[in-house]
């Protein structure tokens, strides 16, 4: 395997995803302009940027959500992370980061990304970049538990009219959506 499956499929759901408003589009021609730039775009060794797959993972009753206490940022974030060699989708690397991260399995996960949402961050190998994150949603299956993994200092499920006082703007737009999405299924 390599990255080439997750560059190709990456390019071609940005290019056929609707954004839901003119920033995010905006974000959505900036990730296809990286992609269609730089061949390493999806790795973690891309110092320019590259792109990680997140998940906000919901409850079954679609009004919680399960937040990671992310040890090297300090704050409550959704799922999610870097995608791997392995992965052959970001739909997929997405899958694998929020199931490792919560220990749940049997998620289902809406192929359609979410949001956009780019952060710069110090990677492991000590290089400032910019993660270019593809968020997803999925859902837990009734009766759930979560279990905490070693890449969180803590696990917990928020109301989406409840999330933690220090739950970034990021996070809330991301909860936003997600909420006006599961509205728009029931």
């Amino acid at each position: 395997m390599s990255y080439l499956d997750v560059h190709a499929n990456a390019e071609s759901i940005l290019s056929r995803w609707s954004p839901p408003t003119n920033d995010q589009s905006s974000l959505r021609y900036a990730y296809l302009t990286h992609l269609r730039s730089d061949r390493h775009a999806v790795e973690r060794s891309c110092a320019a940027g590259h792109l990680t797959a997140s998940t906000l993972l919901c409850d079954s009753t679609g009004r919680r959500t399960l937040l990671t206490l992310h040890p090297r940022v300090g704050r409550w974030l959704q799922l999610g992370g870097h995608c791997e060699p392995s992965d052959t989708s970001l739909v997929e690397a997405a899958l694998r980061e929020a199931t490792e991260e919560s220990g749940i399995e049997e998620l289902q996960i809406d192929p359609i990304p979410l949001r956009l949402h780019v952060h710069p961050l110090t990677c492991s190998g000590g290089v400032p970049t910019h993660h270019l994150d593809v968020q997803f949603l999925a859902t837990a299956p009734a009766g759930s538990r979560a279990v905490m993994s070693a890449e969180s200092l803590d696990l917990k499920w928020f109301d989406f009219d409840a999330l933690p006082d220090d739950a970034d703007d990021a996070v809330r737009a991301l909860v936003t959506e997600a909420d006006r999405r599961l509205k728009r299924i029931a």
